[in-house]
Parts: C-alpha cells; sequence; structure tokens
C-alpha cells in the first residue's frame, strides 16, 4: 500500500531578545554623564585651591586618621569636617564677633520686620473685613519706635463719640471689637491713648479734655476686651488730651479726636514695665498709728 502521508515540516523561528537593545543604555549614559560631571567639579575645585590646600586635601587621602607612617605622631594635614579651627581648607577670615551696636542693630531690624509684617497683616484684614468697609478712611496705620500704631479718627460727619462725651458711637465700637480679633493674632502688650481737639470745656474746672481723653481712651479699652482682647495684654492707658495734634495747623480740626493703639514691640514693653515699677513703693512701717 502507498503511503500517501504528507510529511508535517515545522519551521521554528529565532527571535532576538532585547530589541532595540531594551532601555539598559539610558541608564549606564545617565551613570556616565553624572561621574564627568562629578569628575569636572573636582577639577574646578582643585585648579580654585592654593599649593597649600591641595596638599593639605593629598594629606587627608594619603593619612586620614592625621598620624604618619613614620613615628605614628599627629601630622597636619587634617581636614576639620567638625568645623574646628586648624583645617588647610580655610578659604578666610573667620568672622569677628559681632559689636554690642550690631546686636542691637539687628534687633531693631528684626522688630520693625515684625510689624512691618503685621501692619501688612492688619490692612489686609481691613480690606477683607465688610464691617471695616466703610470706615477704612478713619483707620490710620503707621511704624513708631514704640512699635504698630493704629489710630481711629473723628470726621466731621462720622465722630467716634458724642461731643463732650465718653460714649462710643455703635459703629466705632464695631470697629474696635474687630480690630481686636486681628490684634489677638499677634502676643505683643498694647497701648491706648486718647486724643481730644483744642475746644475747651465751659467749666474747665470741673471737667476738662485730660479727663475726657482718659475716659474715652478707656472706653475703647472696654471695647477691645468684649471683642476679645484679654487684661494682660493692656499695658497702658493715657489720656494726652490736646497736647499731641494730628494737625497742627488747625487745632480744632475734629481729626485731631482720635484714639490710638499701639501694639507694642519688646523694648517699649519693657519701658512701660520699669516706669510701672519704679512707681510701686513699699511703706516703711505698717501705717499704725503707735502714738509715739
Amino acid at each position: 500500500m502507498d503511503d500517501k502521508t504528507q510529511p508535517i515540516v515545522i519551521k521554528r523561528v529565532k527571535k532576538v531578545a532585547g530589541g532595540h537593545h531594551g532601555g539598559s543604555w539610558k541608564v549606564a549614559f545617565a551613570d556616565f554623564m553624572t561621574a564627568l560631571f562629578a569628575m569636572f567639579l573636582i577639577l574646578w575645585i582643585v585648579t580654585a585651591m592654593d599649593e597649600e590646600q591641595r596638599a593639605g586635601v593629598a594629606g587627608y587621602f594619603r593619612d586620614p586618621t592625621n598620624f604618619s607612617q613614620e613615628d605614628n605622631t599627629p601630622g597636619n594635614n587634617i581636614i576639620d569636617l567638625e568645623g574646628g579651627s586648624q583645617t588647610p581648607l580655610d578659604m578666610g577670615d573667620s568672622p569677628a564677633e559681632p559689636t554690642e551696636e550690631q546686636i542691637m542693630e539687628e534687633a531693631e531690624r528684626r522688630q520693625r520686620a515684625r510689624m512691618e509684617s503685621l501692619q501688612q497683616d492688619l490692612e489686609e484684614a481691613i480690606e477683607r473685613s465688610q464691617a471695616l468697609e466703610p470706615f477704612k478712611d478713619q483707620l490710620l496705620l503707621d511704624i513708631t519706635p514704640e512699635g504698630l500704631r493704629i489710630q481711629l479718627v473723628d470726621r466731621r460727619n462720622r465722630p467716634m463719640f458724642d461731643l463732650g462725651s465718653d460714649d462710643l458711637r455703635n459703629y466705632a465700637e464695631s470697629i474696635l471689637m474687630e480690630l481686636a480679633d486681628v490684634i489677638n493674632e499677634v502676643p505683643n502688650k498694647i497701648s491706648i491713648t486718647g486724643h481730644t481737639d483744642s475746644v475747651a470745656f465751659t467749666d474747665p474746672e470741673t471737667y476738662d479734655n485730660w479727663e475726657l481723653s482718659a475716659d474715652r481712651a478707656n472706653s475703647a479699652r472696654r471695647a477691645l476686651m468684649r471683642g476679645g482682647i484679654n487684661v494682660d495684654r493692656i499695658a497702658q492707658v493715657t489720656g494726652l488730651a490736646d497736647t499731641v495734634l494730628f494737625d497742627k495747623d488747625n487745632p480744632q480740626n475734629p481729626i485731631n479726636r482720635r484714639i490710638s493703639i499701639v501694639v507694642l514691640n519688646p523694648d517699649a514693653e519693657a519701658a512701660i514695665a520699669e516706669r510701672q515699677d519704679a512707681r510701686q513703693f513699699t511703706p516703711a512701717g505698717d501705717g499704725a498709728d503707735n502714738g509715739d
């Protein structure tokens, strides 16, 4: 019987793995570039050194423990990696100790920077506050030697107090309570000062601008405390009548009637505390009358 079975031919295709050589070449190339950059960096550093510094580096790699091979004595080639004073890689003279004047100047600069930052925060808070929006022209902020000063001034059509009175208008109290929220964001103490214009009372022997300015400052203090200011934050409350005019050319200008709140810097706080300590005294005796 004829075998009519057809032969089966199996073709095997040999595939080459890693077509286009894969991505390993990228890693190798990146390593090569890193090494090349490191080499150029070292060459640049070496060329920037003088002979003594290069000798120090060479000595460090020859003897990292700083001991010579011959007699096991300390050498002079160590590189002080912990900030020591002896090192051949000293790139210049060590900075001199700051003088007391320089320290004071730096402290003042930092204090002013803090006050300027607070001023910016207050101005941004005033811009955001809808309650303060109508009264922005009555809020004046500036930096003084004592700290950041916030002044609430009168306008002819918007006085903070009734004439000759220490009763705050409703909107003025709202302004103070809004300011209390912003002032509470910093730990500094504050001082509150009342000012009046030069319009005199009809009977100054009974009540005058000195008393009025002090009473208005205390009214502002109470409003700030209702707004959240702690009593311990208040360093002093004073009334200056018309002795410090805002508009010196026009002493009767309503703008002279104002409340001044100063967010005190540390120096001003210390000065106020020293004055308060100086006013305190201890009686020599117990105050009893012994009949002697």
